[in-house]
């Protein structure tokens, strides 16, 4: 390990792996958006600065529109508030009245201003209805009964536009028609696996628990073994047969954040933690064995190739070669391996592992919180200088981050179902 220190600024670390810990940093986290995030007008703002303050009043986002969702159905569960999960319900609505569109489908990004959407963008990604339904899920799960009929509709709809029973996969996006693109994604089918679960544990229906096997399954083996023996992100449709890599997609473009090029180091840590959490829920008769080998293996390999020694933290990606592609660091990056470590360190036994936990924390607490105004910062340089004020723009919410602390409490037995 190297010599940096990981104290905070008080010179005290935490005790990580506390319960206790856990739940105080996520209500810490949620304190910086309340107040502050719920418009009344309908939805949440989607952008804050350091500091809180909101920069972008209008833009609203399908992936931060159902993230809150997610939130505030969490802290309802789980701190038994009723305000949040009066916010859920808040969320919940604005996703059926601006963000849903006539024909089911969900609207990319909106203007929303004065009570009134105007579409931005009406491309159709499978990712976003992902997300719609891990936010239906949850939201199911907090006591709002309401979300069961657009938990079963946004199955439905999956089912129907992008489901490939040829591949075993989503495909990946489609226009205002429907007609789908080429372009073909692994993050989608990540994001579907995680809501998938989500399903089942709303509902206890079997379907929707195979349906989360069969997505990794076709991930992380099928995929893997085609892309180098990890998840490449990228990947085109040919014809009736399976997908075709495509090494070049978004080469040298680091704009789209959704759609990086490289084996993101972030996604094969979420993967390994999806693993796991996707064998607890099959139990241990019913688990194949590849589901904790893979998942210590995407791990090890990621720290192996991820890891930057000299300042510390995960970088964002490695390219085919294993040489880093891009050495920023990415909030959730931290946070999804973060948690994947403790799944494995419970689930094999393992102590390196949790040296692996109190590591990561370690580097989080030093760079990413702002333990002035509280949430984490987005992105840091590779020398972990903040390279904006922007906070918490489109897509963040601290989802990823207030979610690595659920998932902690969720491996160390903590949360009641």
């Amino acid at each position: 390990m190297d010599n940096e220190s990981t104290t905070a600024p008080d010179g005290a670390l935490p005790d990580f792996r506390a319960p206790g810990f856990l739940r105080a940093h996520i209500r810490a986290t949620m304190a910086f958006y309340a107040g502050r995030a719920a418009d009344p007008s309908g939805g949440f703002f989607h952008f804050f600065r350091d500091d809180g303050s909101v920069y972008d009043r209008r833009t609203r986002h399908l992936v931060s529109s159902t993230r809150f969702v997610f939130n505030h159905a969490m802290a309802a569960r789980h701190f038994g508030s009723e305000e949040d999960r009066e916010l859920a319900r808040h969320g919940l609505r604005f996703l059926h009245t601006a963000h849903r569109r006539a024909d089911g489908g969900y609207a990319w990004v909106l203007d929303w201003h004065e009570g009134q959407a105007r579409v931005l963008d009406t491309t159709q990604h499978c990712y976003g209805l992902a997300f719609v339904l891990l936010a239906h899920a949850h939201a199911l799960m907090a006591g709002l009964a309401e979300a069961r009929a657009g938990l079963d509709e946004t199955v439905e709809l999956m089912e129907r536009r992008f489901w490939e029973p040829e591949t075993g996969l989503y495909a990946d996006e489609a226009d205002a028609g429907w007609t789908l693109s080429p372009y073909r994604g692994q993050n989608a089918n990540m994001h579907a696996c995680e809501a998938m679960l989500a399903a089942h544990e709303a509902t206890g229906e079997a379907r929707h628990l195979q349906r989360a096997l069969t997505l990794a399954g076709n991930v992380v083996q099928g995929l893997a073994a085609r892309g180098g023996g990890l998840v490449w992100e990228h990947w085109r449709a040919a014809g009736p047969g399976p997908w075709q890599i495509d090494w070049d997609y978004n080469r040298g473009d680091r704009t789209n954040i959704f759609r990086p090029w490289g084996y993101q180091t972030g996604h094969l840590t979420e993967w390994a933690k999806l693993l796991l959490q996707l064998q607890a829920r099959l139990g241990p008769e019913a688990a194949p064995a590849w589901l904790a080998a893979t998942a210590s293996r995407f791990f090890d390999n990621a720290l192996a190739h991820g890891w930057d020694a000299r300042h510390g933290g995960l970088v964002y990606g490695f390219g085919p070669d294993r040489k880093v592609c891009d050495a920023d660091k990415y909030h959730w990056v931290q946070a999804e391996s973060l948690a994947a470590a403790a799944w494995l360190a419970l689930a094999l036994g393992d102590e390196r592992y949790w040296g692996w936990y109190e590591r990561i924390w370690g580097y989080v607490w030093r760079h990413f919180v702002d333990h002035e105004h509280g949430a984490w910062y987005r992105i840091l340089s590779p020398d972990n200088r903040k390279l904006s004020d922007e906070k918490s723009p489109a897509g963040k919410t601290d989802y990823h981050d207030m979610g690595a602390c659920w998932d902690v409490l969720r491996a160390l037995g903590e949360l009641q179902a």
